[in-house]
């Protein structure tokens, strides 16, 4: 079985995803520049996947994880008698 999560977050699966839409690009006769947008457009695409994974797979493993130092600290009541 395929992991998509690690296939989606690897910068060498949207190298090699752009290397070969861009072959195409340019095997159907476009020119550089359009394929060069093309490809750009993918690696765009591809790092705001890679990056939302990324953090939802860090926000998956903090979960139950409690952060003391970012606790604000509570005020002690004193009473006044």
């Amino acid at each position: 079985m395929i992991d998509w999560k690690r296939k989606l977050t690897s910068r060498k699966f949207w190298v090699a995803l752009c290397n070969f839409v861009g072959m195409l690009v340019m095997a159907f006769g476009y020119s550089n520049a359009t394929a060069e947008r093309i490809t750009a457009l993918i690696l765009a695409g591809g790092t705001c996947i890679a990056y939302i994974i990324g953090e939802g797979m860090v926000d998956a493993a903090n979960v139950g994880v409690i952060d003391y130092e970012e606790l604000p600290e509570e005020e002690e009541e004193e009473e006044n008698g």
